[in-house]
């Protein structure tokens, strides 16, 4: 019973994370704004990348969906950290590091919710 909190706070923690960050992106914060302009891949990559956030941390609560929202997670915070290490400079990385880890966490916890594979 006690890791199935541990697992419910990571659960919290990552949705207000990805819902703050998702809506920061979705409403043109400057920063953002800035840092997407830096990655060179276009505005429309912010306002993707944003609804993607909100959609990981949604499916995070949904009945046998969480670890298709941690998978997601984790795919943005391993393309955020492919953007610090390329474009952005690694010293913004660990954010990002932390929460490719929290997801990862949810991920492996919840990967009975995948379809087996042979």
């Amino acid at each position: 019973m006690k890791g199935n909190w541990v697992l419910i706070g990571i659960k919290v923690l990552l949705t207000l994370a990805f819902v703050s960050a998702g809506l920061a992106k979705l409403f043109g914060v400057q920063m953002l704004v800035d840092e997407f302009e830096t990655i060179g891949l276009g505005q429309w990559f912010r306002y993707v990348t944003g609804i993607l956030e909100i959609s990981g941390a949604v499916l995070l609560w949904l009945p046998g969906r969480a670890a298709y929202g941690a998978g997601l997670l984790v795919c943005i915070m391993i393309g955020a950290l492919v953007a610090h290490a390329t474009r952005l400079g690694l010293g913004t990385a660990p954010p990002a590091a932390v929460l490719l880890i929290l997801a990862g966490v949810v991920l492996y916890n919840t990967r009975a919710q995948l379809p087996a594979t042979n």
